[in-house]
């Protein structure tokens, strides 16, 4: 009588423990910090709000964004976790903190806004390509002036 032969396998812990490395090793995916220096700003009026946008989300509801307190001068916004790409950074001054871009009565922003490589418009916001940044994998500091 021969003996049985049994195909050689993984215990239930290594083989737990290389998905474990696996799914580790595929949800690090590339991703910087984005510093967002925003000048212009008048202290202890509400907040400043940011938003990083991909082209398809420009304008929209964008995928990352931040908020700080207004300070006088200058505030510095953060925004974590940002993969690496083309982006545009939006920021407005959140006077009355209502967390939206107020505008007058023929749609022209009553709070001070900014864009990525202070981009303007001629009559409405820029295109994204004026205002479009590329974001790799370490961190990025990126000026705006609001007005």
């Amino acid at each position: 009588m021969r003996a049985a032969y049994h195909k050689p396998r993984l215990s239930r812990f290594p083989r737990a423990m290389l998905w474990l490395a696996c799914a580790a090793f595929a949800g690090s995916a590339a991703a910087a910090s984005v510093e967002i220096k925003v000048s212009g700003t008048a202290g202890g009026k509400g907040k400043i709000n940011a938003a990083v946008c991909d082209k398809e989300h420009f304008l929209k509801d964008c995928a990352y964004s931040g908020s700080a307190p207004a300070q006088a001068g200058q505030t510095t916004v953060t925004i974590d976790n940002v993969p690496k790409g083309t982006w545009a950074v939006l920021v407005y001054q959140d006077e009355n903190q209502n967390d939206k871009l107020d505008r007058n009565f023929i749609g022209i922003p009553s709070e001070n806004y900014a864009f990525s490589r202070n981009a303007r418009g001629k009559f409405g916001p820029p295109d994204f390509s004026d205002a479009a940044i590329e974001i790799g994998d370490d961190k990025l500091v990126v000026p705006v002036t609001l007005k």
